[in-house]
């Protein structure tokens, strides 16, 4: 008896980018709710009706709301949605490879920038959201550890350069540029205080030049 040859599933690149459209579309529509009001208070029946699809549509391409959030935490973060983590993005590997210590500390200071008026909103829904909510917690609380890691591996090149103050070590060094870089503190001072981004930027550039660097 011949053997029957499994159908292989065909998808034409029009249909893959209507499907990219239609994330893209569900995504925008969840900052906005998120946003505005909150991650309790959006509903995926909500995100699907200010996105103009089906709620079948947003489940598919999601599975849940906890899905959506992280979904659109990683695009707002990264850039885009290409699955590569903050370690293996060029503009953070250009930050580990600089020779300059504080050309270093220069392009970190506006990967921060770039990265927070990105996302610093979505983060303090995910603050906010976190005392009452197990998904947002976790994502939350995988967000604070990730950060800590990434600024603690360019501490570690400034340490291999011995470029930090002597006496500095890599823990209290990496906790204080955790700090400076924090999405809270980059909020008080552009959201509640009135900074141009511009001006967080120098700021955490010259304060993390000050504090780390000898």
């Amino acid at each position: 008896m011949a053997s029957v040859k499994p159908t292989r599933k065909y998808e034409s690149p029009h249909r893959r980018e209507q499907m990219a459209q239609t994330r893209t579309k569900i995504l925008e529509a969840a900052r906005r709710l998120f946003e505005a009001q909150g991650y309790s208070a959006t509903t995926m029946n909500a995100v699907a009706a200010e996105a103009g699809v089906a709620l079948k549509t947003v489940y598919v391409a999601f599975e849940s709301k906890a899905g959506l959030l992280r979904a659109l935490w990683h695009v707002l973060l990264r850039g885009d949605e290409r699955p590569e983590a903050v370690g293996q993005r060029a503009w953070y590997r250009e930050v580990l490879d600089e020779p300059d210590p504080a050309r270093q500390l220069a392009l970190n200071a506006r990967n921060s920038r770039i990265v927070k008026e990105r996302a610093a909103e979505l983060m303090h829904v995910l603050a906010s959201a976190a005392a009452s909510d197990a998904d947002a917690a976790d994502l939350w609380e995988r967000i604070q550890v990730e950060f800590h890691d990434n600024q603690q591996a360019i501490v570690r090149s400034l340490q291999r350069k011995r470029a930090l103050k002597p006496g500095l070590g890599v823990k209290r060094a990496t906790d204080i540029l955790w700090t400076l870089n924090h999405p809270q503190v980059f909020r008080l001072l552009v959201k509640d205080r009135g900074w141009t981004p511009a001006q967080y930027e120098a700021w955490f550039r010259e304060a993390a030049r000050s504090q780390l660097l000898a």
